[in-house]
């Protein structure tokens, strides 16, 4: 019973068919082919706009990527201290802008307001020399603790980025949860609302490896092609990442796959809350429960083959577990009731 993360699940069975389809002949290579112009075409009809998109293997490699064609060596990007690009990338942000930092942000949920932000832009030292010049801002949609930025939140920050004149990029891994849980237009909470540069993804929704790069600016693409294929994602085979797409937009497909992932994880929550002892560390706004537990809870778990991460280390009391589109319901009801009956078990 896999619960330790989306990124362990399978492919789409959606996904694998356009995959297997894609392969019958071939087609011109590095993305000057009619898959991956499909897919930008899908792309700007779903969000409504004359979108730039490039195809890219990986999120690290979007958010990387993305990032480095916003700020120059000698400037820095705003994010909170738990987003990805901060905690879980390598440093790829830093290495691919040759130099450019990340200036951290705290809030609580993984999520940052636009009043924290504009209290750290005023103490910038814009145009100092001494100082990392501001040069762009980066929220994560949903959050790494499950949280969900609202189409209001995302305006409030994307104005006091936009009155320091910097661009907004979303990192869009659990974007389809996040939209799933809003239950808005793409369009609505990301350019509409003033992100200029998104990294759209789909792998851990059901693909097998695709996210792409969305410029809703089209001038701030500027060198990413070259940068893209600099970072060693410009795919010989493109439309083999385009099909991944196309499939996981084709009839809704990757927000019936959140959905199911988000409702699973809110039915997770609510059973283990209901268990004495329990407690429910952030909103379950997406796939994401975080939870304290008695370790008699986590030691029987572990010991039922349930999988999932210690949030904090070996010997932390709080856990992550993460839904999927695949996950089975019947599983998370597994997952309660081994709880229950090993905290029944254990002495008092």
């Amino acid at each position: 019973m896999n619960f330790s993360s989306d990124n362990a699940s399978g492919v789409a069975p959606e996904i694998m068919a356009a995959l297997a389809a894609v392969n019958d002949g071939g087609a011109t290579a590095y993305g000057a082919d009619a898959v991956t112009a499909a897919a930008r075409d899908d792309l700007r009809a779903l969000f409504g706009c004359d979108l730039v998109m490039y195809p890219v293997a990986t999120g690290t490699a979007a958010n990387a990527l993305a990032l480095a064609t916003l700020a120059p060596p000698y400037g820095t990007v705003y994010c909170h201290r738990h987003a990805h690009i901060e905690a879980d990338e390598c440093n790829a942000p830093e290495f691919f802008s040759a130099g450019a930092k990340l200036t951290l942000l705290d809030g609580p949920h993984a999520k940052f307001d636009a009043a924290a932000l504009a209290e750290v832009l005023a103490a910038a030292g814009t145009g100092v020399e001494h100082h990392a010049q501001p040069a762009a801002v980066s929220i994560t949609q949903a959050s790494e603790r499950g949280a969900v930025y609202t189409v209001d939140e995302v305006a409030a920050i994307a104005e006091v980025a936009r009155t320091h004149g910097l661009p907004l990029h979303m990192d869009g891994a659990r974007f389809a949860n996040a939209v799933a849980h809003l239950g808005c237009a793409p369009a609505d909470v990301t350019w509409r609302a003033g992100v200029d540069v998104m990294s759209f993804g789909a792998t851990k929704n059901g693909a097998m490896a695709a996210e792409a790069v969305l410029f809703f600016k089209p001038e701030l693409a500027r060198d990413f092609r070259f940068r893209r294929k600099r970072g060693g994602h410009l795919f010989s085979k493109m439309r083999f990442l385009s099909a991944q797409l196309r499939a996981y937009l084709h009839d809704d497909l990757w927000l019936r796959n959140a959905r199911h992932a988000n409702a699973c994880a809110r039915r997770l929550a609510d059973g283990l809350a209901a268990l004495p002892g329990a407690v429910v560390l952030h909103p379950v706004e997406a796939n994401e429960v975080f939870v304290r537990l008695p370790e008699a809870a986590i030691e029987g778990l572990g010991a039922d083959g349930v999988g999932f991460l210690r949030w904090g280390g070996p010997g932390a009391a709080t856990l992550r577990l993460v839904t999927a589109f695949d996950t089975d319901p019947a599983d998370v009801d597994r997952v309660i009731a081994s709880a229950r009956r090993h905290l029944r078990a254990a002495p008092p």
